[in-house]
């Protein structure tokens, strides 16, 4: 139990990764308080509204006092941009960076001692496939918000990203090419970063801050060339 009565709020906790982090939490013997889009047992809202994150601020508060720590992990918009609007992209943002930034500030005057801010980036961060410029730059940002954060909460609060690869939330073994061409010979699953985020919450990470943590399987530490290591490439008829 060694996290018992902490407060721990979660952002996007109602599935996938964040339904994982909330469980592992819970197991620990910490209070869960969840905002998620997804109808549920939670606060349900928007994170790209401000009056939504204002009002879920406030209740946590209201109810709890302080906070141990926040974990921002709650999904942007997917789009690239051949289809993604002015507004699309303006949303993936707010959902992706401008709310983590704001859940910082309500929650700051009422962090605990030894609290902690993780926010869940992705590879993405690093590296792109085509057509995913929302999703990427919202992933982009919040690994540079979260060294921002903690130069600016320096003392108080521990601020870290972690960078998820291939994650698949149902815990779908995989056999052949897409297990092989990961160097740890899998594709993840929730329980990988979850794992990480309590680890980074822990007292066993009192001193580490403002870093980042790619968790990937080793994917992005590979150099891959056409006919290296079997490696080959296929370009596409340009008709």
């Amino acid at each position: 139990m060694e996290f018992k009565d902490k407060i721990v709020v979660i952002t996007g906790g109602a599935q996938g990764i964040g339904r994982c982090i909330a469980e592992e939490f819970q197991k620990a013997g910490a209070t869960i308080c969840v905002i998620d889009k997804q109808q549920g047992d939670h606060f349900v809202g928007d994170l790209a509204d401000k009056q939504v994150l204002e009002q879920f601020a406030k209740d946590v508060i209201a109810q709890h006092g302080h906070v141990d720590y926040l974990i921002n992990n709650a999904l942007p918009l997917m789009k690239g941009i051949d289809e993604c609007s002015y507004e699309d992209f303006q949303y993936a943002l707010n959902v992706g960076v401008t709310a983590p930034f704001y859940l910082a500030k309500l929650f700051a005057p009422h962090f605990a001692k030894g609290a902690a801010i993780v926010n869940i980036s992705s590879s993405r961060d690093r590296m792109s496939q085509p057509q995913t410029e929302s999703y990427t730059a919202a992933k982009g940002g919040i690994a540079a918000l979260t060294h921002a954060l903690a130069v600016s909460l320096a003392g108080k609060v521990r601020v870290n990203s972690i960078s998820p690869g291939w994650i698949d939330t149902a815990y779908t073994v995989y056999e052949g090419p897409d297990a092989i061409q990961q160097p740890a010979g899998r594709v993840g699953n929730p329980l990988d970063i979850a794992n990480m985020v309590l680890f980074l919450c822990s007292d066993k990470a009192g001193f580490i801050t403002g870093e980042n943590i790619c968790i990937d399987g080793g994917m992005t530490r590979q150099m891959i060339y056409h006919g290296d290591n079997g490696w080959t490439l296929q370009q596409k008829d340009n008709e």
